[in-house]
């Protein structure tokens, strides 16, 4: 559990350059929308570590050895709110992405490109 919440920190901090770097309308509404969104994701996956920690009372997941024969429902709800945070098609990530992404091009400021796309590839390697 300890690995998973240090996983869930470090994901939430590499899209912060996204959030600042869109200044159009667009993008400031995704940012909001990202803030809002990552508060209710971030919130259910730490109550949900908390609750299988409770659960198992075991610390590292070596000494778990998996989260579904134990505790199915809470490894469904699991895995549907990392989806959600790696900003899957159809989960509300998916849709703040999109509205920071379209922000940035209508603002012109391409160079901030690279760290969009850096961002999104980066979030899958921290998660998964």
């Amino acid at each position: 559990m300890l690995l998973g919440s240090i996983q869930i920190i470090y994901a939430a901090s590499t899209s912060l350059g996204q959030r600042i770097g869109s200044i159009s309308d667009t993008g400031l509404n995704g940012a909001i929308l990202q803030i809002i969104s990552h508060g209710f994701i971030g919130a259910a996956l730490f109550f949900l570590a908390g609750t299988g920690y409770d659960r198992l009372r075991l610390l590292y997941l070596d000494q778990m050895g998996g989260m579904a024969i134990p505790m199915p429902k809470i490894f469904t709800v699991f895995s549907i709110l990392s989806m959600a945070s790696l900003a899957l098609p159809g989960m509300s990530g998916f849709v703040v992405e999109l509205m920071i992404f379209f922000g940035i091009l209508t603002s012109q400021k391409y160079l901030l490109m690279n760290e969009l796309s850096f961002g999104f590839i980066s979030s899958v390697n921290y998660i998964g």
